[in-house]
């Protein structure tokens, strides 16, 4: 049989891999795509979006809570069958929209995960393929847990998919997936018991603003077990049973209906034998360069949550990796780098906790003049009107220029605040500026101005 070849062959359907292969078709190449999953990628399909579909219903609960007899008299009944109805209608259509559109470009469609045979060379399918460039963007997966009973463990893909609530669930890993979900969950009546190596919850986020949403998340039933690793997990009659050991050498035990791995995402890459086709890679993910073109094999490149470039994990900079490929491919290779604006980082739990730029430690490691404005402010009006209890701020700008080098926020909104610092420091403006600026008013973004 006659091995097919084509200019460009993308391994993975996600937001990244599919804008190249798009882009490439409509430039008039020879391009193929495959995934081993449904088309479309992890976040409109097992993701970003269906899970912001679930938080909407806990918005409306806490907001409920809050303002019982502030006007609410009665909380509202929740079916967790029409939410998941509900939260399918975005979903279900993804699959087969996204294989209409690369289909509509004659874009050859595979459904399986590639192997390298060398370095221009893959089998997928049974059949061997020759493609000029290799695109890799595969994304992330579960960590896995290398512990006995792992096969217990179930995902973030599992919660997404749970025809009924348990009465209990416990999270291993208390990062931003273990915590939204934990909040979904505690906020719709489950028992939820959260596992975490670290001493405190999210740890790549700011301290404060964390101990904020620590104390927010007990307030609605969490129960935490920090210093504590996962050692193993069992079946008991009724009940999963989880053992960690803790710091000090001593064991504790959880137990509860279902227990879930959410101890963090690892790059997808396991099953593409990248070695056979010399294709430089950390645990981190792909190596690249500046063009996000492979250290070792210059035909390969990588975009997206898969690359270890400077780009965090987040679905609007895997556009923006696809869109440098993209140039560097059509534009006949390695004209454009890739640059990385601030990035802001939002974990949607109730309060939300965003990020963007340089942290408090950071700043002291880089030994730059800095000045920090850090006040918990509940009592504001907009925090006030809707009774919540936990809004606070942290920003960081520079002792001269008064320029925001970091902004970390805690807040009912902080998820959308945040994005004015992203404007303020992708557009050079300094607290000046935006203090010299109208906002509507009384609005959640006018609220920065009394932050900086």
């Amino acid at each position: 049989m006659a091995i097919e070849e084509f200019d460009v062959f993308v391994i993975g359907t996600g937001t990244a891999g599919k804008g190249v292969a798009i882009d490439c078709a409509e430039a008039g190449w020879k391009v193929a795509i495959a995934d081993n999953r449904e088309y479309g990628g992890t976040c409109p399909n097992r993701g970003c979006d269906p899970k912001k579909v679930l938080v909407g219903i806990t918005e409306i609960l806490e907001r409920s809570r809050n303002m019982m007899g502030l006007g609410i008299s009665k909380m509202p009944e929740v079916s967790w069958e029409d939410l998941q109805n509900f939260k399918s209608k975005f979903t279900d259509a993804i699959p087969a929209a996204t294989e209409k559109d690369l289909a509509a470009l004659d874009i050859k469609m595979y459904h399986q995960s590639p192997k390298f045979l060398d370095k221009n060379t893959l089998s997928v399918e049974g059949k061997t393929v020759k493609a000029k460039k290799i695109v890799i963007a595969t994304g992330h997966k579960p960590m896995p847990l290398h512990i006995p009973g792992k096969e217990l463990l179930m995902h973030s893909d599992d919660f997404l998919e749970l025809e009924k609530l348990p009465k209990s669930m416990i999270f291993i890993g208390a990062g931003y997936i273990g915590m939204e979900f934990a909040h979904i969950a505690a906020r719709l009546g489950v028992d939820v018991t959260m596992i975490d190596a670290k001493s405190r919850p999210l740890s790549n986020f700011d301290e404060d603003m964390v101990a904020h949403l620590t104390e927010a998340s007990e307030d609605i039933g969490i129960k935490f077990i920090f210093n504590a690793k996962a050692s193993k997990v069992e079946k008991l009659r009724k009940y999963t049973q989880v053992t960690a050991e803790l710091k000090n050498g001593d064991e504790v035990t959880a137990k509860a209906e279902l227990v879930f791995n959410t101890a963090g995402r690892v790059p997808s890459v396991e099953e593409l034998d990248l070695e056979k086709g010399e294709v430089a890679y950390t645990n981190k993910g792909i190596t690249v360069n500046g063009h996000l073109q492979n250290t070792t094999n210059e035909d390969v490149y990588a975009c997206g949550d898969v690359s270890d470039s400077e780009g965090l994990p987040l679905t609007p900079l895997s556009s923006q990796e696809s869109r440098v490929v993209s140039t560097n491919l059509i534009g006949k290779y390695n004209k454009t780098e890739a640059h990385y604006p601030p990035q802001p980082s939002v974990v949607f739990t109730l309060p939300n906790v965003a990020s963007v730029g340089l942290s408090e430690e950071q700043v002291k490691e880089k030994g730059l003049d800095y000045v920090i404005k850090h006040k918990s402010v509940p009592s504001w009006f907009n925090s006030k009107r809707i009774a919540n209890q936990h809004y606070a701020f942290k920003v960081i700008k520079d002792k001269k220029t008064e320029k925001v080098l970091g902004a970390h926020l805690v807040g009912p909104d902080a998820g959308e605040m945040i994005n004015m610092f992203v404007m303020a420091m992708g557009g050079d403006l300094s607290c000046k500026d935006l203090k010299a600026m109208i906002f509507a008013y009384p609005t959640w973004s006018n609220d920065i101005k009394g932050m900086t």
